[in-house]
Parts: structure tokens; sequence; C-alpha cells
């Protein structure tokens, strides 16, 4: 499963720069699409660090920061999706995916802090 996350949420992030450069090059897109590149990409980093914690506490620290960063792309996703005129298909495909990655990640910090229990 670790693995499978980890190709997941590195495909997340691949996928949103890819919508992004979809949108018409402006400043208001280009403030969204900037902000989603950055937190989608933080997603499958933040997710390969967690993978290399050094202790339970570290791992679930870091978890939370994908937590966090999964929350925040779902926010900008649903921004463009209020905005946007182009790629709503995609869109909310990509927005699904940041769910279901954020469901994903909330579970395992809760399995693990109940086996700390």
């Amino acid at each position: 499963m670790k693995e499978i996350l980890k190709n997941r949420t590195k495909k997340f992030a691949a996928d949103c720069w890819r919508l992004c450069a979809k949108f018409p090059v402006s400043r208001e897109y280009n403030a969204y699409c900037n902000q989603l590149i950055r937190c989608s990409s933080s997603v499958g980093a933040n997710y390969r660090a967690a993978s290399r914690a050094k202790s339970d506490a570290d791992f679930i620290n870091k978890l939370k920061i994908v937590e966090e960063e999964a929350d925040e792309s779902m926010y900008f996703l649903e921004l463009l999706l209020e905005v946007g005129e182009v790629e709503f298909n995609e869109t909310e495909r990509l927005h699904k995916e940041a769910n279901e990655i954020l469901s994903i990640v909330v579970a395992s910090i809760k399995t693990m802090r109940n086996r700390k229990s």
C-alpha cells in the first residue's frame, strides 16, 4: 500500500501540473495554478518524507503535513472549478483524487494514534 500511495501522490502532482498547463495564461489563473502546483507536489514530497520517518511521532507529523497539503490542493481545485471555464471534468477528477488521498492519510493518522494508545 505504501508504494501504491507513493506513486499515486506523484501522479496526482503531475496531473495537477498538466491541468494547470491547460488554463489560459493570466495573472488570475497563474496565482491559483502556482498555488495548486506547489501544494499538490508537496503532497507527494511529504508522503515520501513520511515513509522515511525516524519514529511513529515523526511519521504522524509528516502525514499531518500531507493532510494539510491535500486539503489545500482541494481548495485550489474548488476555486478553479468555480472560476474556470475549461477542463471541468479533469478538475473534478483531481478534486476527487485529492479527497481520496486525504481520506487515506487521515485514516492512517488515526490508526497510528490508536496503535500508540
